[in-house]
């Protein structure tokens, strides 16, 4: 007599058997699938809009230039703050790479919509002097209104930041409008859009240095001078910087490279993924828990099927590896659905922003290799126990 060897499942019959096993209860198939999209599209989506978010920034920054230093007053061994002296500006405009300098000076006026505004409510505004090329050195551009000129320089003339106009309730510049300042009034002469490089722009009201000179008692020390230089003669122009902006005492000038600020803000930001790439774990495990429990439930549904296929001549092997394999898909087509669902929440969410739309590789391939990592755990005692199944002993079970 001649035995005859099972043969193995070849794989397109393998996934006809597997996908029989899902069609015959879809809600339930559906709902165990649903844990693993919320789960790959959590992760899909945190690793894209992170990534799209620094692709963003990164991008405005090289549209800014990270060829811009600053240099700011220091301390001393007290701890007190030193002024850098009148003529830092002119000796660092000397520095042969330097190609802009402009200053400011932090005056102690505040500003307010009116006189009649409490004292307190100050806005976390600040007045300041600017010189007359500001906007251009910080890459920045005046949205409504006009910028100082020579002659407003010396008037009661102000300038608002972006973030100083909505505190004070300006959207649009009219001839004849005014803010309180110091003791004055001051006219609005227009309103900066966002100085992405320097923040604290965006929170000041700017006067020339000859009317905060002469309105508002400024002693005409710069406080913070921005420095534009050669792209790549910047690390030249920062060795010798804070020495020529204060020769007598060079450490007490504290010089520093705003782009360099934002690409660290950048790598901060990505921090904390973590937290959100754990609920993304944890979901996709509650997911692999409903595909374990979906298969279990489907062997003892189909104790009848897996007798008949036993005593039709199905081995162990083949029984195992139909139930694992219907979990896989199970899983497989949960990832499938929780990254595209993932790629779109990126593409739309960049899109409002304007970011370009990144979603690295390790993001989408990531998260499908761990849902069928999930079906194949979650899969493997259900397939195991189905195996282990007697065919008399299924079939008497009917």
């Amino acid at each position: 007599m001649t035995t005859i060897a099972p043969r193995r499942l070849q794989p397109s019959d393998l996934t006809r058997i597997a996908a029989v096993g899902l069609r015959t209860r879809r809600m339930r198939a559906a709902l165990s699938a649903l844990g693993i999209a919320i789960g790959v599209a959590s992760i899909v989506a945190v690793l894209g809009l992170s990534a799209s978010s620094q692709a963003g920034l990164l991008a405005e920054i090289d549209r800014l230039g990270t060829n811009m230093l600053t240099v700011t007053t220091g301390q001393d061994i007290t701890g007190k703050k030193v002024p850098l002296p009148k003529t830092a500006p002119g000796m660092i405009s000397r520095i042969g790479p330097v190609q802009q300098v402009q200053s400011t000076g932090s005056t102690k006026a505040k500003a307010y919509r009116s006189p009649l505004v409490p004292a307190v409510n100050t806005n976390s505004l600040s007045v300041q002097a600017a010189g007359l090329g500001l906007p251009e050195a910080l890459r920045t551009s005046v949205t409504r209104g006009r910028y100082l000129n020579a002659a407003t320089a010396t008037q009661p003339v102000a300038v608002l930041g972006a973030s100083a106009a909505r505190r004070l309730g300006f959207d649009r510049v009219y001839p004849g409008q005014r803010i309180w300042v110091g003791d004055q009034w001051f006219s609005i002469a227009g309103i900066l859009g966002p100085a992405t490089l320097a923040p604290e722009i965006d929170t000041s009201v700017l006067i020339g240095f000859p009317a905060a000179e002469k309105y508002l008692g400024f002693d005409g020390h710069p406080t913070t001078i921005y420095v534009r230089s050669e792209t790549e003669r910047v690390d030249d122009v920062h060795a010798v910087l804070a020495a020529t902006a204060n020769p007598q005492n060079p450490s007490q000038a504290s010089v520093s490279n705003p782009s360099e600020t934002l690409v660290a803000r950048a790598a901060a930001e990505s921090a904390l993924n973590g937290l959100f790439l754990g609920l993304g774990a944890v979901a996709l495990l509650v997911g692999g828990v409903g595909v374990a429990n979906t298969m279990i439930i489907s062997v003892l549904e189909r104790r009848s099927e897996i007798g008949l296929r036993r005593a039709l001549g199905a081995t162990k092997g083949h029984i195992r590896v139909q139930f694992l394999s219907e979990a896989v898909l199970l899983a497989g087509l949960g990832g499938a659905v929780g990254v595209g669902c993932g790629v779109l929440a990126t593409v739309v969410y960049a899109t409002t922003k304007d970011w370009a739309v990144v979603v690295p590789p390790s993001a989408w391939a990531g998260g499908v290799a761990a849902a069928v990592a999930i079906g194949a755990i979650a899969g493997l005692l259900p397939a195991l126990r189905a195996a282990r199944m007697q065919p008399t002993e299924a079939l008497r079970t009917v």
